[in-house]
């Protein structure tokens, strides 16, 4: 795809898949594809989209000219990386894979990003040689839950589950101080800010976009830390972190959106932002069972956990009361 404005028709296989990711398997380098999206070059049947935007077979994208990428270049995946990105499986069932990412490791490529989950799916490949797709993001900064879809059909309609809000995604935390109040949520709308690279996502009531989440305090370490559970209700890019900053409760280690205020001065923690993707509840697209995946804390928050006094199991018992709709 080198030399003029090419346009391209969305293939059946590619039904269903993000337009960045679409971006990226037509050798489109990831720090291009934000910027021509973000300028509008890119179009899908003729109008502007967004890079999350979900594609549909037979649609025309409008793909700007461009240096291909060195596919043959590629490496082969180490035995080392297939063994690593298996040992992540929790959850392998009815077409859908469930990782239990660690942090400190980006879900796509980027400048500067060599190591990513998206660069090892190859390792997860069914009997066809068919490796699984991502459905969603998780920060770098952050450990747990990531699903997979195993055919394009699957990633649709979990794209479209996450869309409409059919799904329960439960975060644990570390808020210091604790909150005030025992639970509530938070309505505040969010957008990015700042130059390419360093971004940051700011609460901006007149042209942000509608963010709301849910908490709930699941244990207190008197006044100066508490274990939250959060559930965000949109998916908007550091949504935690930046609703837990705005209520004065930064994320224990997320200097980021909380400052110096985000620490616990003389104790021996893990340095780094204390959230945990631990459960993703939904029902199942075609079997329409209940489906509840849970990923273990990692060893480093086990630590600050247990340092704190703070009982895990708790975390399971939150928003009991409110129904996972279809």
């Amino acid at each position: 795809m080198s030399g003029g404005v090419q346009h391209v028709e969305v293939s059946r296989d590619d039904d269903g898949q993000r337009l960045d990711r679409w971006l990226q398997k037509q050798g489109l380098p990831f720090f291009i594809i934000q910027k021509v999206i973000r300028k509008g070059q890119v179009r899908v049947d003729g109008k502007r989209a967004k890079a999350n935007q979900r594609l549909v077979a037979g649609q025309d994208v409008r793909v700007p000219p461009f240096v291909p990428q060195d596919k043959d270049a590629k490496p082969e995946l180490s035995e080392a990386d297939r063994a690593f990105i298996k040992s992540l499986v929790i959850y392998d069932e009815g077409g859908i894979v469930a990782l239990n990412k660690p942090a400190g490791l980006a879900t796509q490529g980027g400048t500067n990003i060599r190591h990513h989950i998206d660069g090892m799916l190859d390792g997860l490949a069914d009997k066809d040689g068919v490796r699984p797709r991502l459905v969603h993001r998780l920060d770098k900064d952050t450990s747990g839950l990531l699903l997979l879809a195993r055919s394009a059909e699957m990633a649709r309609e979990l794209g479209r589950i996450f869309q409409g809000h059919h799904i329960r995604k439960i975060y644990w935390a570390v808020t210091v101080p604790a909150p005030e109040m025992n639970e509530g949520t938070i309505r505040a709308p969010l957008r990015k800010a700042g130059a390419p690279g360093n971004e940051k996502t700011i609460v901006d009531p007149e042209d942000g976009q509608e963010a709301t989440t849910l908490f709930e305090v699941v244990e207190r370490a008197g006044k100066k830390a508490a274990f939250v559970a959060f559930w965000p209700r949109t998916g908007r890019t550091h949504q935690v972190r930046v609703h837990a900053a705005y209520m004065n409760c930064p994320l224990l280690g997320d200097g980021k959106y909380g400052g110096r205020a985000a620490s616990l001065d003389g104790l021996d923690l893990v340095r780094r932002v204390h959230l945990h993707a631990r459960q993703i509840s939904f029902f199942h697209p075609v079997s329409q069972k209940r489906i509840s995946i849970q990923a273990p804390l990692p060893p480093d928050l086990q630590k600050t956990w247990a340092t704190l006094g703070f009982d895990a199991r708790g975390g399971d018992r939150v928003f009991a009361d409110i129904q996972l709709s279809r």
